[in-house]
């Protein structure tokens, strides 16, 4: 499991849960349910940081900072 901070809300537009990786630009996912958007974007994040090693890119380390829910 990666350590990279995920940031998952709802979309009324699209009207699903989308999620986003602050950490690794352009990496976004989307899910009809919260466990789905989670799901979707661990596998962007394991996706990016592949297509990252396949082209030499750098690839940013986690800052495993704590999130707080309100």
């Amino acid at each position: 499991m990666h350590k990279y901070e995920i940031i998952i809300f709802w979309d009324d537009t699209d009207k699903c849960y989308i999620s986003e990786v602050p950490e690794l630009p352009g990496c976004m996912a989307h899910g009809a349910t919260y466990d789905d958007a989670l799901k979707s974007a661990q596998d962007a994040i394991q996706l990016w940081l592949d297509t990252a090693r396949e082209f030499g890119d750098p690839i940013p380390e986690p800052k495993g900072r704590k999130l707080m829910f309100a």
